[in-house]
């Protein structure tokens, strides 16, 4: 659950919880890969979300449970720097 604070609108996250990455990719099968290799046993799901205009990208929502901000930002780390995958949002 996400809490915004008035006073400084820095957004406070309660952990744990549903977190969701969205994975942006040249192949369907590269992307999968990929996911599944930074995720490993984690319980997860990919779902694709779509295709580019030309056809070139692809991209796949990845929903998990993090369980602290390490957790949260170390997901996404291992994403951005997979070679198979060109944006994570």
């Amino acid at each position: 659950m996400e809490i915004i604070n008035a006073m400084d609108r820095k957004v406070e996250i309660v952990y744990p919880c549903e977190w969701k990455y969205k994975v942006i990719g040249h192949r369907k099968e590269e992307i999968l890969e990929a996911v599944k290799s930074v995720m490993g046993e984690r319980p997860h799901t990919c779902t694709f979300s779509k295709t580019s205009k030309k056809g070139s990208y692809y991209s796949y929502e990845v929903k998990t449970i993090v369980h602290n901000e390490d957790d949260r930002t170390e997901i996404f780390r291992q994403l951005k720097t997979h070679n198979d995958l060109r944006m994570v949002l």
